[in-house]
């Protein structure tokens, strides 16, 4: 069994600087040569640019102090961490439950491909947000001070085209956006790289799976209890998926089973956390493996997280957080029993 850890960090700072301490905690870290030589040519700079400004322009400060504090240029900062025309990558698992009170969701790929950061940021000009970094800029799942809470699945690269990333996509929305319905209008104009789903939900008890592909977005709806997984369930986009969905559709069914038998935030993130859950997978030389479990409670604030088989669960309330409130814990770890 070999250890892995994920550092929890916290600024609150002004986008620039938020770019530039974050570029100081991952300056001697191999996960800057990683992303460096997965994304070895340059994007679209004037068309990110154009879109970034569009949506979120503090991701551009924030790429500016990165790329200061990692002394690289503006356009190769761009290229490694924006998210922008990403290269396709196989195989992407998660699965997500969304209930009016709750929201737990596994994050299953390969440690190789994993930045290793939770953050809690709280920029001057945007919502303060918490959740797991991924291409360091983006995020692989999160919260934000209003309550809004995110997560993306992949589903398949039918009409795969330049475009932002989901985990770009969760920044900016978690960034900017307060409700369900503001972070829908947002996906609904985001160009689109590939077909992924969003898993969503609001202070207010409002949970939604919104279904996007490059060329169009649905949105599902259910007042009480939602499953995300890796396909899409809108008719309309089931050419979409690919033809091998049987692991989806029994994850999906598994879910679906607790319609109707109401779990606490602990019960059901206890039940997607242990290493014998139905929706817990150790694939990770499949790039199928479970790292993180992510849960909020609408209500009570609270975030519960933990890596996969950690002993450990980091458990805080994100209002008192943005009040001020730094968390004492550095670190998290976890223990993967295989890893090539």
């Amino acid at each position: 069994m070999k250890n892995f850890e994920v550092d929890i960090i916290q600024i609150r700072d002004r986008s620039f600087h938020i770019g530039l301490k974050t570029a100081e905690r991952i300056l001697d870290r191999s996960i800057v040569k990683m992303w460096s030589e997965f994304f070895e040519q340059d994007i679209d700079y004037e068309n990110m640019h154009s879109i970034y400004s569009a949506y979120a322009p503090h991701l551009l400060e924030e790429l500016e102090g990165l790329a200061q504090g990692l002394g690289i240029s503006s356009i190769r900062a761009a290229s490694m961490f924006s998210g922008y025309h990403v290269p396709k990558i196989d195989v992407m698992g998660c699965t997500a439950i969304l209930t009016d009170e709750i929201y737990v969701r596994n994050y299953d790929f390969s440690p190789n491909l994993y930045d290793g950061i939770f953050s809690c940021i709280q920029a001057e000009n945007t919502l303060a947000t918490a959740g797991y970094n991924l291409q360091i800029l983006g995020r692989h799942d999160g919260v934000n001070e209003k309550g809004l809470v995110m997560g993306f699945h992949f589903v398949s690269y039918s009409g795969y085209t330049k475009g932002v990333s989901p985990w770009a996509a969760i920044r900016m929305a978690l960034d900017t956006c307060s409700s369900v319905d503001d972070a829908s209008a947002l996906l609904k104009e985001i160009p689109h790289s590939a077909c992924y789903n969003f898993s969503v939900g609001d202070k207010k008890g409002n949970i939604a799976v919104i279904e996007a592909t490059p060329e169009k977005v649905y949105i599902r709806k259910d007042e009480k209890l939602l499953s995300c997984v890796n396909h899409f369930q809108t008719s309309a986009l089931q050419d979409k998926n690919r033809s091998a969905i049987n692991g989806s559709v029994k994850r999906n069914n598994y879910l679906q089973s607790f319609q109707g038998k109401k779990r606490t935030q602990q019960e059901m993130f206890s039940i997607f956390a242990k290493k014998n859950s139905p929706v817990f997978f150790q694939n990770y030389d499949q790039l199928f493996g479970t790292l993180h479990t992510f849960s909020y409670s609408f209500q009570e604030s609270r975030i519960l997280t933990s890596l996969a088989q950690g002993k450990d669960v980091l458990d805080f309330n994100f209002h008192n957080w943005t009040n001020g409130a730094d968390l004492a814990s550095k670190k998290m770890t976890g223990y993967i029993e295989t890893i090539n």
